[in-house]
């Protein structure tokens, strides 16, 4: 898990969250998906989360199960979002985090996605549909290649229970801002930072808050008490209709007012 200890060591010296934006892979093409992506490091990101299209989201809101959606009328498969993996590495893209869903990667086969996937250079996945008392084979075959399966805690988690999850997560802890689903508003930043200082004493990994961020002042407040801040709703928003470079261009200008925040964490 070194890549994981990496980022949010150099974030961490810098006085800062690490930065790790959500972009669907193939929404609404791959050309699409390499500008952005890459753009986003230019910008400052320190990891990206790549999400795999699906069309049974269930922990998504309609921003990005419209992306999941343009991703799969376009053509988007598992195997070639895996290819858009490798096209990025080759790019000197940033350091990848897959993010999908148990059914599609149940079919590929755990076994076979872990060796896909460590090819690529990815850090690791997650799955937020995959409890963690049924993750063991996953973790494993992704652990045996050197990645890591990244578990969520959400906010009416209780503590003993986080504790168990904590102790099966790799790389980071995500936290889950609110209960429901992705989508950007609607943020209470009180109840998310008390949530942190719950957390904290229960596991020593970085702790990563997503659901909900998409204002500047959010990652400022958020970045304050947390290791990492994820955003992606807000993200694919900001790209809107734009395709190649003109959604790089704007997700390289939505993602420089979020670092100049996270410096100010």
């Amino acid at each position: 898990m070194g890549g994981y200890e990496a980022l949010f060591a150099r974030a961490r010296r810098e006085g800062r969250p690490a930065l790790i934006p959500y972009v669907m892979a193939g929404d609404p093409d791959p050309e699409t998906t390499v500008a952005v992506v890459l753009a986003l490091a230019e910008a400052g990101a320190d990891a990206v989360e790549l999400g795999i299209p699906y069309s049974d989201p269930l922990a998504d809101g309609p921003t990005i199960q419209a992306a999941a959606q343009r991703a799969l009328a376009g053509g988007a498969t598992f195997a070639g979002v895996l290819s858009l993996f490798d096209r990025l590495a080759a790019a000197g893209g940033p350091p990848l985090i897959a993010f999908g869903y148990a059914n599609p990667i149940e079919r590929y086969g755990h076994a076979r996605f872990a060796e896909r996937l460590a090819a690529t250079g990815a850090l690791g996945a997650i799955v937020p549909d995959l409890p963690f008392e049924e993750c063991a084979g996953l973790r494993e075959e992704l652990r045996a290649r050197g990645l890591g399966l990244t578990q969520l805690v959400a906010p009416t988690t209780s503590n003993e229970r986080s504790r168990r999850i904590a102790a099966a997560s790799d790389g980071f802890l995500y936290v889950v801002s609110r209960a429901g689903v992705t989508g950007a508003g609607g943020l209470d930043l009180e109840p998310v930072i008390a949530q942190i200082g719950r957390l904290r004493p229960l596991t020593e990994l970085p702790l990563a808050v997503g659901f909900g961020i998409s204002k500047a002042e959010q990652v400022e407040a958020i970045g304050g008490v947390a290791d990492g801040v994820i955003i992606g709703s807000a993200l694919i928003d900001a790209l809107g209709e734009r395709r190649g470079e003109a959604a790089g261009r704007a997700a390289r200008a939505f993602v420089s007012s979020l670092k100049i925040a996270s410096h100010k964490a």
